[in-house]
């Protein structure tokens, strides 16, 4: 349980940091250090997303940022679709979900590069 907070607590900050999704770190930590399988791992964060989720839309319904609509739109589309990813991941060997969430960590570092990249202030 400890590991799990530190994993969770260690993988909120960087995220925050460096403005990407936490699951991004929060996936590695649970496989490296706690070793989950990279399924469980990947279903272990989803599910971590659901309280955080609710609690920012309850944050931006107060500043008047939510379209609630959407929202509801989004929220009743997804149950569809996790049920559908559920049964992808349980056809695909676990090697391919692991490849596949490589290259996904290969793209999100790409392009923190090309934002920083793009942030460096000109040189005369």
């Amino acid at each position: 349980m400890i590991g799990a907070i530190v994993v969770g607590l260690a993988a909120g900050v960087v995220a925050g940091m460096l403005g990407v999704g936490g699951g991004v770190l929060f996936v590695p930590g649970l496989a490296l250090f706690l070793g989950l399988a990279q399924v469980d791992a990947e279903a272990t964060s989803l599910l971590a997303i659901i309280p955080v989720a609710l609690a920012g839309a309850a944050n931006q319904q107060r500043y008047g940022n939510l379209r609630l609509r959407d929202a509801v739109v989004l929220g009743v589309l997804a149950i569809p679709a996790a049920i559908l990813g559920v049964a992808i991941v349980n056809a695909i060997p676990e090697r391919t979900v692991e490849v596949l969430f490589a290259l996904l960590m290969l793209f999100v570092a790409g392009q923190l590069v090309r934002r920083a990249l793009r942030a460096e202030p000109e040189r005369a």
